[in-house]
Parts: C-alpha cells; sequence; structure tokens
C-alpha cells in the first residue's frame, strides 16, 4: 500500500496462484491469424491464448502502416512474447514481441534503439541523465531511463545495464533449448516489484511486517542501491501493520458501492464491463450561511475531484470512466473542477488521459489503462444468485413468473392432477401467498401439488401427472 499525506492512495493485492503475469516472458506458438483484425492469437501455455497486434510485433525499419500480419508471422511460428495485460473476462493475456526487462533504475529493450527518459522527472535532471548516460555504451537495443534513476550516478546506471544485458544473453540461450509453450521469464513478486518501481527519495520510508519479505526487500536494495536499504524498516509493533493509516479501512472501501465526503456529500461508482461511472452528489452538504447554490455546489465538486481520484487509484479502475459532477452555472467553476482532476491525475503513476473540455451534459470523460485486476476482482467473486448484475427478482416477480409459466402449460389440458416441479425459490414465492394459489387452481380447474426441483434453471418448470 502507497500513502500520501497520510492517506491509503494506491493498493495492490497479491493472492497465491493469482499472480499478476504482466513483464512475463513466454517462448509461444502462433496460432490463428485473423488478417481482418490484423492480429494472431498465440498459445503460450495459460488458459486461453493470447491476443498479439500487429503493431507489437517487431520490425525494424516497417513503418506501423505499412506493416501487415499476414507478412510477418503464421500459424505455427515460435515466437517470444511478454504480457502487457492480464487476462480480464473473456479476454486472454495482451502480449507484445518489444521485449523489455525492468532493472532498478532503468529498462533494456533488446529490439528497442536509442535512450530515452522519463517524462516525470523535470527537464534539468532528465538532462543530467541523457549527459550521464552518454558515457555509458550500450551494444544492442534501447534503454528508458526511469524515475527511480533520479540522482543516480553513471555507475550505477551501467551496472543496472549490465545486469539486464547479462539476463537477456541468458534469455535466448535457454529460448533455443526450451519446448512450445514454455514460461521463459517471470516477473519479480508484487513486493519487490513496488521496491523497483517506487522507491526513490520522494519516499520517506517502507514498512514490512514479515521477515522473510524484509529480508528478501533489503538484500535486493543492497545490492541495487545501498542508501535505500535504510529505509526500510521491520514492523514489529503492537497491533497489525495495515491498521496503521487507516489501511484496513481503505481495503475494505474498495468493494463498496458509495464512498462518503468530509464535506457530508459521497460519490456512487457503478462499475460495468463497458465502463465505470461515478456520481457525485451533495448529500448533507447544504453549505454555510451566506453560502450561495453555485459556491457551496463548487466546492463539493472540487472535493470530489481529489477523491475520484484517490478512488481511481485505490480501486486501480481502468477502461473509460465517466464523472457526473453537479451542475454548475459558471464558466471558470467548471473549468477550476476540470483543473482539479487533472492535477490531481499528475500523482498517479497509471497513463490516463482526460478530455479537455466538459460535456454540456455537464460530465468529465476520461480513459485510465487498465494492466492488471483491481482490489475488487481480486477479493471478490460473482454471485451466484444474481450472475453479477448486482440485483435479484424479488419474491413477487419470481411468484407471477412461476404462474405464467404453469398457465401457459397446463392452460387446456382435460387432465385434474398435476405435479409441478420449480426451483425452491419459485415455490417459495407461490406458497407465500396461499390466495394467489387457489386463484391458479381455481382459474385452470386442476389441482396442483407443488414440487422443489433445485437442479432446474430458474426459468424453468417439469410437468408431470399428479399421483394424488
Amino acid at each position: 500500500m502507497i500513502v500520501e499525506d497520510g492517506r491509503a492512495a494506491e493498493l495492490a493485492i497479491e493472492r497465491r496462484g493469482q499472480r499478476s503475469v504482466v513483464g512475463n516472458v513466454w517462448k509461444g506458438r502462433v496460432g490463428n491469424v485473423l488478417s481482418g483484425m490484423e492480429a494472431a492469437f498465440v498459445d503460450v501455455g495459460l488458459d486461453k491464448s493470447g491476443f498479439l497486434h500487429v503493431d507489437e510485433i517487431v520490425a525494424l525499419g516497417t513503418p506501423r502502416n505499412k506493416r501487415r500480419i499476414t507478412d510477418m508471422i503464421k500459424k505455427g511460428d515460435e515466437v517470444l512474447v511478454q504480457a502487457t495485460k492480464d487476462p480480464m473476462g473473456t479476454k486472454g493475456v495482451r502480449l507484445t514481441m518489444q521485449l523489455s526487462l525492468a532493472g532498478r533504475f532503468l529498462v533494456y529493450t533488446p529490439y528497442g534503439e536509442g535512450v530515452g527518459v522519463s517524462r516525470r522527472l523535470p527537464d534539468d535532471e532528465r538532462r543530467r541523465l541523457r549527459d550521464v548516460f552518454s558515457r555509458i555504451s550500450v551494444s544492442e537495443g534501447g534503454v528508458i531511463l526511469r524515475t527511480a534513476a533520479a540522482g543516480v550516478e553513471a555507475k550505477d546506471l551501467a551496472r543496472d545495464l549490465e545486469s539486464l544485458t547479462k539476463l537477456w544473453v541468458a534469455l535466448k540461450k535457454r529460448a533455443e533449448k526450451i519446448k512450445v509453450p514454455s514460461p521463459l521469464y517471470g516477473e519479480a513478486d508484487i513486493s519487490l516489484k513496488v521496491i523497483r518501481d517506487l522507491l526513490n527519495e520522494g519516499v520517506d520510508a517502507v514498512h514490512v511486517d514479515d521477515q522473510d519479505q524484509f529480508d528478501r526487500i533489503t538484500s535486493f536494495l543492497k545490492r541495487t542501491s545501498p542508501d535505500m536499504a535504510k529505509r526500510v524498516n521491520l514492523h514489529e509493533g503492537p497491533g497489525p501493520l495495515l491498521a496503521r493509516n487507516g489501511a484496513e479501512e481503505a481495503i475494505k472501501s474498495t468493494v463498496e458501492r458509495r464512498v462518503p465526503l468530509n464535506s457530508g456529500g459521497y460519490l456512487i461508482i457503478d462499475d460495468t464491463e463497458a465502463l465505470t461511472v461515478i456520481d457525485v452528489n451533495s448529500g448533507r452538504n447544504v453549505g454555510g450561511r451566506g453560502n450561495r447554490l453555485e459556491d457551496t455546489v463548487t466546492a463539493t465538486n472540487l472535493e470530489a475531484a481529489e477523491e475520484v481520484v484517490r478512488q481511481l487509484r485505490l480501486r486501480d479502475i481502468g477502461g473509460i470512466v465517466v464523472i457526473d459532477f453537479i451542475d454548475m452555472d459558471k464558466a471558470k467553476n467548471r473549468n477550476a473542477v476540470l483543473s482539479a482532476v487533472n492535477s490531481a491525475l499528475e500523482n498517479d503513476r497509471t497513463r490516463s488521459y482526460v478530455v479537455p473540455e466538459i460535456s454540456p451534459l455537464g460530465l468529465v470523460q476520461l480513459s485510465r489503462q487498465n494492466r492488471a485486476d483491481g482490489p475488487r476482482e481480486v477479493m471478490t467473486e460473482v454471485c451466484e444468485d444474481c450472475g453479477g448484475a448486482g440485483w435479484l427478482l424479488t419474491d413477487e416477480t419470481l411468484a407471477i413468473d412461476a404462474a405464467r409459466r404453469i398457465v401457459s402449460k397446463l392452460r387446456g389440458r382435460e387432465e385434474k392432477g398435476f405435479k409441478v416441479s420449480l426451483p425452491s425459490a419459485s415455490v417459495d414465492a407461490l406458497t407465500a401467498d396461499e390466495d394467489r394459489l387457489d386463484e391458479l387452481t381455481a382459474a385452470l380447474g386442476m389441482e396442483l401439488e407443488l414440487a422443489v426441483d433445485d437442479s432446474l434453471p430458474d426459468d424453468a418448470i417439469r410437468i408431470r401427472r399428479s399421483t394424488l
């Protein structure tokens, strides 16, 4: 968990057997090649084949607009591919052949070229790093200097690059020997990834409550950033580590639909397969004496803007996001709210794009990259009764539906007695109201014997001659 200004800002949850595969490398085999989609499916040994788009194929010197998937790979080809996005829902893992190996201070791209520097660094630091790295030789491939490289000198950068190039040589040799499909390289677990990617001069301290993890992390840092190892602390105090800084409450809140604001307002967050919708409500925030409605609304929206971005990060919400702020009359207030959203997103490491204007309907629209399941997906499962829809049919609806099915099956039959088997929920709904069942038998002019059969689908019915 990342804590900023005393509040939980980001969560990363990993369960045994459910580790993210982003960054993993496989030797896979090309399956179907879809010329109409300019993509191919690659078998890497997972439950579902991975998706490889033509733009993710290594093709040095070939402009993207001239690439054709059928000219570059064919069914049965053996390829080295890397995961850029975890399997989600019905979709398999997203793949690329543009491999990248992440180190402490830089990312080595074997099929890339040139030197890039993180745009999150100030311009003067980016210039310094380019100058420092110009004295380091790169025999092949490209390099991207990470945010963690801020203040780092040439010897540390060179050591990182040497380690990654040796890793690449070893992977190539192993790839020649293993069968297809087989894993070739696995990313570090979540704890080391967080340390590797986020621990920099802007981090005050790292707290760990497990001795083995503490030893692994400090060992890693002593090899890569000895000075940073001093910032890692083993939590041995009273009470669980996650009880500090509201961590447990933050974890639980990620599965809640309603998010309270300090002012008395609240957010409602609804997720669908297509997008996430966030509604801002004023709630109990009616403003102070003498405040105009526009001022109260704007204050609530500005508070909500920061909390919305915090929830995007906490829940790791990706895809299209639509935020319905409370209506504001003045353009300057609308612009202030949009600016607050953009400002809050500056602290978000995940790439996002915000539509530059609030829509005529008062909506802020943005897209946010999503690479893995968030806390809600990890901690919850689909409800067997509602199928993930979030709602169930009422007893009244079940009773009416069951009665209609019975009438449709038995109307006009000459026999006077039938045994009707239904799922238990339908039987319970029908028998809860004796008048309803009496009316049904009177309308049909026959006796009905109801029986429970939970092997039937919810909307099914079985009719037999009654032996009574």
